[in-house]
């Protein structure tokens, strides 16, 4: 096992190069850059934006400014923002605990509901209360994040029951570590909410279909007939065999969360990492997209290393070498 881990890392390695440099590629295709446009202000001098231009070597080739932001991100150099004039990790680490606590609360609340009604669901199949939770979890996947974002923040603007934006209260540090905790809590309940409802659906299905495929398993009848109890049999024959698939998806529930996390958090001004990577788009902040992109790739292969290592685990028939 430790091999293998050690050999995914090293494989680590390439993947992040090709990811980085198709990307900067892709950013360096659109017209002009961050400097074009405060070439626009006539208060700025032609002759500072030469100079601003060879400073971040913007006037180089496009290979040899790839080369210095690698050999830059090697040192755990990011870069300085264009828009905030502050290194760009200093901006990123903030936004990423933002992110990152927003998904990780989400993925933790759907896994914990989602399994349970998924095989509560299968246990009941075609009676109501099969039915009704198809039924919701089909509304779950219809309806966009965006929308149901949207929706949910016409409510707390009328009713005033929930923030409408921001991770804390403006009085946040007059309160105790109890008010402290609560209020963070009160601010994250809206776009984890939305975020729970659109990722259950999915989960559930799968859920729900994998506990009926092992229910109907020929190996599940001469569990019976050993004289298992019916629990032993659901929990530890059937519900064992049919987690397995799930732990794959859990590779890349991660970073998939980041990139459906990036639209909530615009709409519910949550700031976060996807609200700056859009101001970074936007305003062709090159460093900050890039180190907003380096983050995503990463997570998305440390997520399939850890569902690999869970898998063999869980599994005792995988074994990696």
């Amino acid at each position: 096992m430790l091999r293998y881990i050690y050999r995914r890392f090293l494989h680590l390695l390439p993947l992040v190069i090709g990811m980085t440099f198709i990307s900067f590629l892709i950013i360096q295709l659109a017209p002009g850059d961050y400097f074009t446009r405060m070439a626009m202000n006539p208060e700025v001098s032609p002759e500072t934006i030469t100079q601003l231009r060879q400073e971040f070597a913007l006037d180089k080739p496009l290979i040899i400014q790839y080369l210095r932001w690698l050999f830059n991100i090697c040192h755990l150099n990011f870069g300085i923002s264009f828009t905030y004039h502050i290194p760009v990790f200093a901006i990123i680490k903030g936004r990423l605990l933002n992110t990152i606590l927003l998904s990780v609360s989400v993925m933790i609340l759907t896994w914990l509901i989602s399994i349970p009604l998924g095989i509560f669901a299968a246990l009941k199949e075609n009676r109501v209360q099969d039915r009704l939770l198809s039924g919701f979890a089909f509304v779950g996947i219809s309806v966009p994040s965006f929308f149901l974002a949207l929706l949910l923040l016409c409510f707390s603007a009328k009713t005033g029951w929930f923030p409408i934006g921001g991770v804390t209260s403006i009085r946040y540090e007059e309160f105790s570590a109890l008010g402290k905790f609560a209020d963070r809590i009160h601010h994250l309940i809206l776009p984890t909410l939305v975020l729970v409802v659109c990722s259950f659906g999915g989960l559930f299905r799968v859920m729900r279909g994998n506990f009926l495929e092992n229910l109907r398993a020929p190996y599940v009848t001469p569990a019976r007939a050993k004289g298992l109890s019916e629990g032993k049999v659901i929990y530890k024959h059937i519900l064992r065999n049919s987690v397995n698939p799930l732990i794959t998806i859990f590779g890349y529930e991660l970073s998939g969360l980041l990139s459906g996390v990036a639209l909530v958090e615009i709409i519910l001004s949550w700031p976060g990492l996807g609200r700056l990577m859009l101001e970074a788009v936007m305003t062709q902040d090159l460093y900050v997209v890039m180190a907003s992109l380096l983050v995503g790739g990463v997570l998305l292969i440390l997520g399939n290393l850890i569902a690999d290592i869970l898998l063999a685990f869980a599994d005792p028939r995988i074994r990696y070498r």
